[in-house]
């Protein structure tokens, strides 16, 4: 008896380290799929240097594009960090962050809806006055 309840032990937990290998093995290779698909689509050769670093033409870009949601609630109350980060990124100087922050966030309501392009399209046409 003891001997059947130890093989059934085994039995067991063979299966469902198998069945958990399996669903871990799927799991990673829709994960590279999904990134492959992403970075294929993207013209990822564009964006990285050859030390897998985002070239500077493409920071804002980026950031603007895996942070929009958190931008756009920083334009629409006219400060925060993440307005803050993408206004260094367009080269705003620190004392004039202040200003650029107001004019975004008059621009605001025009982005509402719309694609990070737009977005992004906003900060930079504001951006240009306060550039140095």
């Amino acid at each position: 008896m003891r001997n059947l309840f130890g093989g059934l032990v085994i039995v067991g937990a063979s299966l469902i380290l198998g069945t958990a290998g399996c669903t871990l093995k799927a799991t990673l290779n829709q994960t590279t799929d999904t990134t492959s698909n992403v970075t294929g689509t993207t013209s990822g050769s564009a964006w990285w240097n050859e030390d897998g670093q985002i070239k500077p033409d493409f920071k804002a870009t980026a950031f603007v594009t895996l942070n929009q949601e958190n931008l756009r609630q920083d334009l629409a109350a006219g400060r925060g960090e993440y307005l803050t980060s993408v206004s260094r990124l367009l080269g705003i100087p620190e004392e004039r962050q202040p200003v650029f922050s107001s004019a975004v966030q008059a621009g605001y309501v025009k982005t509402v809806g719309k694609d990070p392009a737009a977005l992004l399209a906003l900060l930079r046409d504001a951006s240009r006055p306060f550039l140095p």
